[in-house]
């Protein structure tokens, strides 16, 4: 056992890049990180690290030993956690990263009915637009789109991510008459950066005849939030480019209306993501599953989608 703290510790220190982050993963102290790595080097005989007062970086034998032990201690701890479960049920705290308004307005909700069938999980959510690595964040699961594939990680898609341009009806009225893609050209925009590289996409319109066109809208308002965006247009401030998710519950408010819509973009999918272990820990098997039913059972699959009546 002390071995296998050994290598937990190795394994999260060269993920995060210090003994700190790996203690913060792992609920233990700096210093009891760095003697269990300590200790592992002296059993392989070997330095895993040079270390240095600023920085932790792997040596030469240290990157070999991480690719021979990341998967299997991964697919160990599932293991071991999965057996626990079989006697103890779900328990433990589950870590879920997710987006702002998406998670507060959809999920949230969800964890009611999942709290009340398994009272031994708690929750510790992450809130944020951005996408996070799943691994070495020590996340159980992630919900939300545009997520980089790594290694170890996979996804189980819920719904698409289409996004659709929304503007106030006071905008819409009394403005030039916006009836193409083309009349989109010098009008204010409420464009949303991107979270993983801080640009602004430059996204394309279709329609169901499969015609394409692109979005000349003027940067006027950039954000990084949907939600602010929603705000924004909802005052009259420009034609936002947002996911339907994002715009739902303003568009059957009122408070925003489609333009063009006829017209959307196809931003992917929106997918649950969890790392990918043949053996999951039942608190997290059980959580996908409670998800994918809920989308089920709500149809949001459908209700996702930009031609849906209630956002057309």
């Amino acid at each position: 056992m002390d071995t296998l703290n050994g290598i937990a510790c190795f394994v999260r220190s060269a993920e995060s890049g210090s003994f700190a982050a790996a203690a913060r993963l792992l609920g233990l102290t700096p210093a009891g990180v760095g003697k269990n790595v300590a200790r592992l080097e002296v059993e392989l005989g070997v330095r895993l690290f040079q270390r240095t007062t600023r920085r932790l970086s792997l040596t030469e034998a240290g990157e070999a030993f991480l690719h021979e032990v990341k998967g299997s201690l991964d697919q160990l701890r599932g293991a071991m956690a999965n057996a626990r479960g079989l006697t103890a049920g779900a328990t433990g705290v589950l870590r879920v990263a997710l987006p702002h308004a998406f998670g507060r307005d959809y999920i949230v909700p969800m964890l009611q009915g999942f709290l009340a069938a398994y009272p031994s999980v708690t929750v510790d959510w992450r809130f944020d637009n951005r996408p996070v690595d799943l691994v070495a964040e020590g996340f159980d699961v992630a919900i939300g789109g545009g997520f980089d594939m790594r290694p170890g990680v996979v996804a189980r898609v819920l719904a698409p991510a289409h996004r659709v341009l929304v503007a106030s009806p006071d905008f819409i009225a009394n403005g030039a008459a916006l009836r193409t893609p083309a009349d989109l050209a010098g009008r204010e925009g409420i464009l949303i950066r991107s979270p993983q590289t801080g640009r602004i996409r430059d996204w394309v319109l279709q329609n169901r005849y499969g015609a394409e066109a692109p979005i000349d809208l003027e940067r006027r308002i950039v954000f990084d939030d949907p939600d602010a965006a929603c705000h924004a247009a909802a005052l009259g401030m420009g034609v936002a480019l947002l996911a339907v998710q994002s715009t739902r519950l303003w568009l059957q408010r009122g408070t925003l209306k489609r333009v063009l819509p006829e017209w959307w973009v196809d931003g992917g999918s929106l997918s649950i993501y969890y790392a990918a272990q043949k053996l999951l820990p039942p608190k997290t098997r059980l959580f996908i599953d409670h998800v994918v039913e809920a989308f089920r059972e709500q149809d949001l699959r459908s209700r996702f989608s930009a031609w849906h009546p209630d956002v057309v």
